[in-house]
């Protein structure tokens, strides 16, 4: 399934039904009266996170979405039936801005989450509603209220506990492989990856978390150069970056410094994540020249670096047990935070006389 991360559709609700002009005809009945009904409501749009989808690739085909009218009221006092509402069933971490990119509407981050994009039109009143002692046979009723309509545009921010970052051909690719089932394309030329790809890894006894492949970045990435920066939105919900850098590369203390430069020109506190510096492909490489390099990269602010080889597998480990700790410390925090809000909520406010 080919992989799309931001659309743009056209959404609109339903128009509520008229209501009607009608008066009771009936045998020996005298003084029938107005019997008009009243009109439906027009159906709704609703966008809905469900669970299955990682791609936006179903909005590229269809743009326009629209909720059913509702039907005219009748005679004998019968309301029309309201309409049928559109439901958008999107993957989890999509965003909804409205059509100027910048407003965000909702941010769709747990499965079941749902939000009205346009309410549906009212229904019109029918005569019934009008007869009065001074008017016992109105001939007037309402129309139904037009429903809202919207353009909006979706965006997909892959929701995954770890994000592998780093320039074209660093090796990311072949070490989500090697971490997990996942079989992203691999090949020995840059920008082998043209989408993100997730893995889920296993550290056993049901615990996994699940690591994002992002296309490699270049200079200028932040203001469009090469294809990384579109993507560059997939990691900020991540809990730490997973720097890989080419240690068989030609400047990798260089190549870690664009990467950093990027991230800090790019915002959305990217730089303020926690991050675990790897030199990938050390199979082809001697241990002196890693230990120069590591020495280089720390004295450059990368802190304690591992070593790590996709290909061979050594270091895969290491590394995977350093993910896990992070993201396992990132999930207990939001948990007792969501404790905390559950027990203010409560109006628990821990306090004991004992």
């Amino acid at each position: 399934m080919k992989f799309l991360d931001q659309a743009k559709v056209f959404v609109k609700s339903g128009d509520g039904g008229p209501g009607s002009i009608s008066f009771r005809r009936e045998a020996y009945v005298e003084y029938g009266g107005p019997d008009g009904g009243d009109g439906g409501k027009g159906g709704e749009v609703w966008a809905e996170a469900v669970e299955g989808l990682n791609t936006l690739i179903d909005y590229r085909y269809q743009q326009h979405f629209k909720a059913e009218r509702g039907l005219n009221g009748s005679g004998r006092n019968r309301t029309g039936r309201d309409g049928e509402d559109q439901v958008l069933k999107l993957p989890v971490g999509t965003q909804i801005f409205d059509e100027d990119r910048e407003t965000l509407l909702a941010d769709l981050t747990e499965i079941g989450q749902r939000v009205l994009l346009c309410a549906g039109g009212r229904g019109g009143k029918g005569n019934a509603h009008f007869k009065t002692s001074r008017n016992q046979a109105p001939r007037k009723s309402q129309p139904g209220e037009p429903g809202e309509e919207r353009w909006i545009w979706l965006r997909l921010k892959l929701i995954a506990d770890a994000g592998l970052i780093g320039l074209p051909n660093a090796g990311k690719s072949t070490f989500l492989s090697a971490a997990s089932r996942a079989t992203p394309k691999i090949a020995d030329y840059p920008f082998t990856t043209l989408h993100p790809h997730l893995g889920v890894v296993e550290m056993g006894e049901g615990n996994r978390f699940i690591l994002a492949d992002i296309p490699g970045l270049i200079e200028g990435a932040h203001e469009g150069a090469g294809i990384g920066d579109r993507f560059l939105g997939h990691i900020e919900r991540c809990a730490l970056l997973v720097h890989l850098i080419d240690s068989a590369g030609e400047d990798p203390v260089s190549a870690y410094q664009t990467v950093r430069g990027e991230l800090e020109a790019y915002g959305a506190g990217l730089t303020d994540k926690r991050e675990i510096v790897a030199l990938n492909k050390t199979d082809a490489v001697d241990r002196e020249t890693l230990d120069a390099l590591a020495a280089e990269l720390k004295e450059a602010g990368a802190g304690e670096v591992l070593r790590v080889s996709g290909v061979t597998g050594d270091g895969v480990k290491p590394l995977l047990g350093e993910i896990w700790e992070a993201v396992r410390a990132r999930r207990k925090a939001e948990a007792d935070a969501r404790e905390a809000a559950e027990a203010k909520a409560r109006g628990e406010t821990g306090w004991s006389p004992i």
